[in-house]
């Protein structure tokens, strides 16, 4: 029996987190906690080989696929950044490459959450987004794509 959330019960419960959190430091807080909590990678994965490019600070993705699913691991030097790293890494582990590709993490900006990091956090969160979507993809067989 799974007992793994979905993916829409995960992404309910980071709504329904961030939704009470009444202010943007208190999710900036929320964001840097979960940074903390997720799991670091060994340093021997914090290599050039794992950095994400287009980030403003060092980003490190180590994707996975085993038993017919998705698994993401990150670590960054930067606390917001690991923390927001956490949140789409939580989101889409564990899920299938259908499952990643057909859902984006569009409730951070529904939430308010995006509003309020600068340009180039963005542009290396939609790296992320994009690197998860592209490994997702590659492990489709050609009939799936």
């Amino acid at each position: 029996m799974n007992t793994q959330p979905t993916f829409e019960e995960k992404r309910r419960e980071f709504i329904e987190t961030l939704e009470i959190l009444p202010d943007v430091e208190e999710r900036f807080q929320y964001l840097i906690r979960l940074g903390k909590q997720f799991p670091a990678l060994p340093e021997d994965q914090h290599v050039e080989n794992n950095l994400l490019a287009g980030c403003m600070s060092q980003l490190w993705f180590c994707p996975e696929f085993r038993d017919g699913r998705c698994h993401y691991a990150m670590d960054a030097d930067a606390a917001i950044v690991k923390g927001v790293a956490a949140i789409f890494c939580t989101l889409y582990s564990g899920e299938t490459p259908e499952t990643v590709i057909a859902n984006e993490p569009d409730f951070l900006e529904e939430c308010g959450l995006t509003l309020h990091l600068s340009s180039r956090r963005l542009s290396g969160l939609g790296n992320l987004r994009a690197a998860i979507k592209n490994f997702a993809a590659a492990q489709l067989g050609p009939h799936d794509r």
